[in-house]
């Protein structure tokens, strides 16, 4: 594309010299710089693409995007802008051509269960043979491609160059979670929602936002970006928790139609007679058109909103609700999300990502339902984030389990004992043993199990690292219990 013609999509820009070259790639990483390339600027919190700009030029880049005066650089045409990470969103979108006006889009959005909730619709549309695409805290899947990134929702120059790849790859419908700070700093922006889906909203990310109610705010842009009318090609649709009070804000913040789910309250979509055992999760699902049984592998309560969000989600993008049903009922499980570890053990070991106070209590009252033995709690608190859910996570860990293990999680450039410190201010119950090396941890763990005992090793999930300091180490929860029982045998 021409880079005039890429300009005029701006409503205003300056440049120091006039030139309409071929602009062949929109880059923001200097050492992906090529001939052709637009360089952007993006000023982020540790580190200012515009300390680049010359790198870039260096490495080929033909034209740069700043917002910021750059002086230095007179061998190629630098356009300044009031802000590039607006402008970035912008001329993504023109470059790739609207990939997502092409896509039956979906966002799920909310504190817990995105991951599960997201993966759950893409494999209802797998398995009714749409060509399927997903972008989460797991990675970018094409069509069954896997492909890594580095955060839950990427910036908007990779969405639409990744949403732009689904296209030429005929996907039909894609997936993504939507965390609060790509709605916040405004990643998501040029994204054309069909379906906005609300899994819940507890404490995190306080560190960040603040407070509760800017989180929610938050969180309430992706409902209120479904836009403000009815006549498109591409109805669009809220899917809200109904048991969650920050709901009744959403549906003030869309002009969507909206469709509930829930357990608790009267919903569109909900669950009754929930039976858990440590083998799976029945019920009977209410729709307004028809009841059915559903046998789900998944354990506890809060699988059963995840399911329930994901049928509803996908209802509303026509999927019938036989082929819902049936794979809900086949799906074993979600990478990290209260997932097992065999390793020929005569106890229970399960390994969540929970790191928030809602969902480490979720994910233990689940372990309750069903454990026959002694419950054994792993949890730790990240480093360099909210701190105030240090002592909440603490106390839910001692209060629902017969043993509480606090260990590190990812410390960060902050001391593990002084978090750990703050976690067993957290309660004064007497069944807490603190150990800081999570290795030690899982190890001592379970050389304590005895049979019918059940360990639920939280926080990290799928993770297959750990963060101390500015270093990042391989370390897996999964690997690191089956390496115990092992030892233990």
């Amino acid at each position: 594309m021409r880079l005039k013609e890429l300009l005029n999509h701006l409503l205003h820009y300056t440049m120091n010299q006039e030139a309409d070259i071929d602009i062949t790639s929109i880059e923001m990483d200097s050492r992906a710089a090529t001939p052709g390339s637009l360089f952007i600027c993006i000023e982020g919190f540790t580190v200012d693409g515009h300390h680049y700009a010359a790198q870039a030029v260096e490495n080929g880049a033909s034209a740069i995007l700043a917002q910021k005066p750059l002086p230095h650089i007179v061998n190629v045409p630098v356009i300044q802008v009031r802000d590039t990470k607006r402008a970035m969103a912008v001329l993504a979108n023109a470059f790739y051509g609207y990939p997502t006006e092409k896509l039956h889009l979906i966002g799920v959005t909310g504190t817990n269960g995105k991951t599960t909730t997201s993966h759950l619709i893409q494999q209802v549309f797998a398995d009714a043979e749409k060509k399927v695409g997903m972008i989460g805290t797991i990675g970018v899947m094409i069509n069954g491609v896997h492909h890594k990134v580095n955060n839950t929702t990427p910036e908007s120059l990779f969405l639409q160059k990744a949403f732009h790849e689904m296209t030429e790859e005929g996907v039909e419908a894609a997936v993504m979670e939507v965390s609060s700070h790509a709605l916040d700093m405004g990643r998501v922006r040029g994204c054309d929602y069909d379906v906005a889906v609300f899994t819940n909203l507890t404490q995190d990310h306080l560190d960040y936002h603040g407070d509760m109610m800017t989180y929610m705010r938050a969180k309430g842009l992706l409902f209120s970006q479904l836009g403000n009318t009815y006549g498109s090609a591409k109805p669009k649709v809220a899917v809200l928790n109904g048991d969650d009070s920050a709901s009744e804000h959403f549906a003030k913040m869309t002009a969507a139609q909206i469709i509930t789910y829930g357990i608790d309250t009267d919903c569109d979509v909900t669950a009754k007679n929930i039976k858990i055992t440590g083998r799976g999760t029945t019920f009977t699902l209410v729709t307004p058109f028809e009841e059915r049984e559903v046998s789900l592998k998944l354990v506890g309560k809060f699988s059963v909103y995840n399911v329930l969000a994901a049928i509803s989600a996908s209802l509303v993008s026509g999927i019938g609700i036989d082929s819902v049903i049936e794979t809900m009922e086949s799906v074993k499980g979600v990478d990290g999300r209260f997932e097992t570890v065999d390793a020929g053990q005569e106890f229970t070991v399960i390994v969540d990502y929970a790191h928030t106070p809602d969902s480490l209590e979720n994910a233990l009252l689940t372990v309750k339902e069903f454990a026959e033995g002694n419950i054994i709690c792993i949890a730790g608190c990240g480093g360099d984030r909210d701190r105030t859910k240090r002592p909440l996570m603490a106390q839910i860990a001692s209060e629902h389990s017969d043993v509480a293990i606090f260990t590190s999680d990812n410390p960060r450039t902050e001391d593990p004992q002084a978090i750990l410190d703050e976690m067993k201010a957290g309660t004064a119950n007497d069944n807490v043993v603190v150990i800081p090396d999570r290795r030690e941890a899982i190890e001592y763990a379970v050389s304590q199990a005895t049979p019918l005992d059940i360990i639920l090793i939280a926080g990290k999930g799928h993770e297959t690292y750990q963060i101390i300091g500015k270093d990042v180490f391989d370390f897996d929860d999964r690997v690191e219990a089956a390496k115990a029982i092992g030892a233990k045998k």
